[in-house]
């Protein structure tokens, strides 16, 4: 095998290690971070059963004072109507009544709505509350294991990456240069074995002649399908 594809094999080792490590940490914060999320829905879910009771607190003040105006209104018709000298004024008053009453059932009957909502609001709310006190404790301690976890992967992960800077010294700087755009573009496999005659990477067939030259091995040679560095990898006898 030709050195420079030797030590880019090895490298390959160590930089597919530290991209599992990095899916590691990933996956684990995208756990958290979901849990976080449901976690701000429910609180702002919370919020707008707060808003809504206190909405509906307003309003039901609003109509009692409504219904009291009704009833002060029926009050003075009723005071008037011992004064009138005319059927038609005596009939006029009470129709005023009438509708007063009217719209002071229709006022109690808003009340004992909004009311009977307020209760349910109120009642789910307790129960999100409640929910919300236990995730909180629960998510607060997931937190700190993930944090605790992603330290000492990212420990483990200076490590390799410390020897991988060494090995990559050692690599001429253009074919490392090559080697890392492959790996960004070819998910972290820029350099795959070529098994009787078809690219591991692609698994396109690889031309005769440039298959000839990769069993050479006296110079590196890419995948005229997939760009990536090849070499010749023996077809394996285990069946």
């Amino acid at each position: 095998m030709n050195e420079e594809i030797k030590q880019l094999t090895e490298l390959q080792v160590i930089d597919l290690e530290i991209a599992l490590l990095d899916a590691e940490i990933s996956s684990e914060e995208k756990a958290l971070t979901k849990k976080e999320k449901a976690f701000d829905e429910r609180q702002e879910s919370i919020t707008e059963l707060k808003e809504k009771i206190e909405a509906a607190e307003s309003q039901r003040r609003e109509i009692e004072a409504e219904l009291s105006d009704e009833m002060a209104r029926i009050k003075e018709r009723q005071s008037k109507m011992m004064q009138v000298q005319t059927n038609r004024e005596y009939q006029s008053l009470l129709k005023e009544i009438e509708d007063a009453k009217k719209k002071i059932k229709e006022k109690e009957e808003e009340i004992v709505s909004l009311m009977e909502t307020s209760e349910a609001n109120s009642k789910i709310m307790a129960e999100q509350e409640g929910l919300t006190s236990d995730d909180k404790k629960i998510l607060d301690e997931q937190s700190a294991k993930v944090k605790k976890r992603a330290a000492s992967i990212q420990r483990k992960k200076n490590k390799i990456a410390t020897k991988r800077n060494k090995m990559a010294k050692d690599i001429n700087a253009a074919v490392l240069r090559k080697y890392d755009m492959l790996r960004v573009r070819r998910n972290n496999k820029a350099v795959v074995g070529v098994v009787n005659g078809v690219c591991q990477g692609c698994f396109m067939s690889i031309p005769p002649q440039h298959f000839n030259n990769i069993l050479k091995g006296d110079r590196m040679l890419d995948c005229p399908t997939c760009q990536r560095i090849l070499f010749h990898e023996p077809e394996s006898s285990e069946e």
